[in-house]
């Protein structure tokens, strides 16, 4: 059986996903790859071939030598100055570097967008933009970046933007595998193109703090324990991903670590209009309401739940730590 050769070219970004990449667990990343005989052609961090050695493996992509089952962007593309891409040339050559992605697109079975700066333009897309940054198939939350929003690779899929800031190591082993195998279609990617293998759910599912969601026991200062949402900027509730579900490293994720969910694996999360961990409210109630959460419901329910808030959470949701304990039914009577 012939493996499966993917390239991964970074462009204007942190080079963050990588790192993520490189902390999947159980197995890590390589196993991963050998286990689902994927071949990794290249990738600027982890390959030891570099200038020459690189432009030839290009140019065997390129004029067809060498098959490419999947092109891999991590980071946004540059178009700037003014459309030319002289900000970013390839490494020994006078190429703009949107020029070799393009390029690298039209030859590949597939091309998948690592991270929301490939997605979506993300961080660098961010403020006046100088560099001209855009996503491959999406620009913020406008269909059509680097390539045209009707835009499909050779089995009819679109550009799958497995988005997160940074990715979730798993999200990509995990789209890769199902390449390999054959076993992605349109009608497992979201409207974002992204797989509902991890869109389908919501951070908010497997929340370590769902319990004071559950009674609004709302932290009000950046070490309390309470749910963030009411006061802190926590979008939980509203973000399409699985990380309190599939943890990091095993056993950690933003909000357990303490901090609120911005959202990374949305279009334009990088620019809300306020600061990430404030949350925006009109008359006292919060403008991002639960997916699927009508406002009338929203308030009805949340003014029951304060209401019947047990003393332990109300104390422990405006407190660094545990201040009181979950009692048993005997100490209560």
């Amino acid at each position: 059986m012939k493996p499966f050769n993917i390239l991964w070219i970074q462009s204007g970004g942190c080079g963050g996903c990588s790192i993520s990449v490189l902390n999947a667990e159980l197995p890590d990343f390589f196993s991963s790859l050998k286990h689902n005989n994927i071949n990794l052609l290249w990738h600027p961090s982890f390959s030891e071939a570099c200038g020459q050695d690189f432009l030839a493996l290009l140019e065997k992509i390129e004029s067809g030598q060498l098959l490419l089952d999947a092109f891999c962007l991590e980071g946004s593309v540059m178009m700037g100055p003014q459309g030319s891409g002289r900000f970013h040339l390839l490494s020994g050559t006078r190429r703009p570097m949107f020029d070799v992605i393009k390029s690298l697109t039209e030859k590949a079975r597939h091309t998948l967008a690592i991270g929301s700066c490939a997605a979506f333009g993300g961080i660098t897309m961010s403020g006046p933009n100088p560099g001209e940054a855009t996503g491959l198939q999406f620009e913020g939350q406008i269909a059509g970046g680097l390539l045209e929003s009707s835009w499909l690779d050779t089995s009819r899929l679109p550009v799958i933007n497995i988005a997160g800031c940074p990715v979730h190591p798993n999200w990509v082993i995990e789209t890769l595998s199902q390449l390999a195998q054959g076993e992605i279609n349109p009608a497992q990617l979201d409207s974002f193109n992204r797989p509902r293998s991890y869109t389908k759910h919501l951070v908010h599912h497997g929340c370590p703090r769902n319990e004071y969601y559950e009674f609004k026991a709302s932290a009000k200062r950046p070490t309390d324990l309470g749910c963030m949402m009411e006061n802190r900027g926590c979008l939980g509730t509203q973000a399409r991903a699985d990380c309190n579900i599939r943890l990091w490293n095993g056993e950690g994720s933003c909000l357990r670590g303490g901090f609120t969910c911005i959202n990374c694996t949305a279009p334009e999360f990088e620019e809300p209009g306020h600061c990430f961990t404030e949350t925006p409210k009109i008359a006292g109630i919060p403008i991002g309401l639960p997916t699927d959460m009508p406002k009338a419901w929203f308030v009805a329910l949340s003014s029951l739940a304060k209401a019947a808030t047990p003393k332990r959470l109300k104390v422990n949701s405006e407190s660094d730590h545990i201040r009181i304990s979950p009692g048993m039914h005997e100490e209560e009577t």
